[in-house]
Parts: structure tokens; sequence; C-alpha cells
């Protein structure tokens, strides 16, 4: 598998099972780019929804994505601490002649405020679209075997829960901003 070289642009893409784009963010920095792994940063960028409405992101972000896990994160700096904003998601594929990361979006998230607490969001979400898009029933082992990963990684303060992490890479960020 290609990987994006640090420093060059991507989009993110997330898509649905059935196959339908839910949504792009249009301008990331890659930061770091491995088969494995790919860390990258956006501050201010245009996100469009499947239905063609558009915004515009309000803070930084630091954006790690992992080929072997079922989740990506998202660390928003903002003025009273790091934000985290999970997705329960397929390990992403990175598409070389579109320079984007692709990745299948399984609607549970997880938020995480600076103090490490967290909440499951969108259970709702997922029972309807499990139904709807008729995940297969190890999808549904794989999600929440990977919802526990993540707690302990959210528990213990690793990968970018870890201290120093998302300001680490921010700092990166700023040497090619």
């Amino acid at each position: 598998m290609v990987s994006p070289n640090a420093g060059s642009k991507m989009m993110i893409q997330s898509y649905k099972h059935n196959g339908q784009l839910h949504r792009i963010w249009k301008n990331s920095v890659v930061l770091k780019g491995t088969e494995s792994i790919i860390i990258g940063a956006n501050d201010r960028t245009k996100v469009i929804e499947s239905d063609g409405h558009s915004w515009m992101t309000r803070e930084p972000a630091i954006c790690y994505f992992d080929a072997k896990h079922w989740f990506n994160i998202i660390g928003m700096l903002r003025d009273d601490g790091i934000h985290y904003y999970c997705n329960l998601s397929s390990p992403f594929v990175y598409d070389e002649g579109a320079e984007s990361l692709k990745y299948i979006d399984y609607d549970l998230d997880v938020k995480v405020f600076p103090d490490m607490t967290f909440n499951l969001l969108d259970e709702d979400e997922y029972e309807e679209n499990k139904v709807l898009m008729k995940y297969p029933e190890e999808i549904h082992h794989i999600l929440y075997q990977q919802l526990e990963v993540l707690i302990h990684w959210i528990r213990q303060g690793k990968g970018p829960f870890s201290p120093g992490f998302v300001d680490d890479w921010y700092e990166m960020y700023l040497t090619y901003h």
C-alpha cells in the first residue's frame, strides 16, 4: 500500500456501509504517512456533507487514522483544552491517485472531554443503520470489540490520548502552515 508524504495535502472522505459518500474534509496536511498510520491536521477547513451542505471547522484538529483499528481519532484544540471525537469506522485506505484517505463510518462515536471523561454517541443511529444497511454480524462484533480497545486507550492515555501527542503534532503542523 502506498502512503502519503509528510507535508502533502489530502482529502478525507468518509462513506457509509452502503457505499454512499457521507462527508468530505477538503484540505488536510499530512504530518506522518505510513502504511499503518496516517496523522493529518487541518484548521478551518471546508467540510462537505452528503447532501451538498458545507461548513467550516472552527479550530485546529489533529487526525489519527490507523490501518489496524476500526476507529479514528480527531483531537481538537480548544481554549479549554483538547476535545476528542472518535469515529467507529473501518480501517483507512489511502487512494494515491485521488490524494485522499477513505474509510467507512459506522455511526457510533465517542466524545472525550479534556478531563478524559467520555460519552458514547449515536447508538440509535447505529441500530437504525445496522438494519437499514444490513451490517453483517461480524462487523457488529468487530465494532464493539474495537470500542473496548478505544475505551482502554482513553483510560490508559495511549496513542492520541497520551499527554503531549496532540500538542506535539500541532507544533509540527505549524511548520507546514
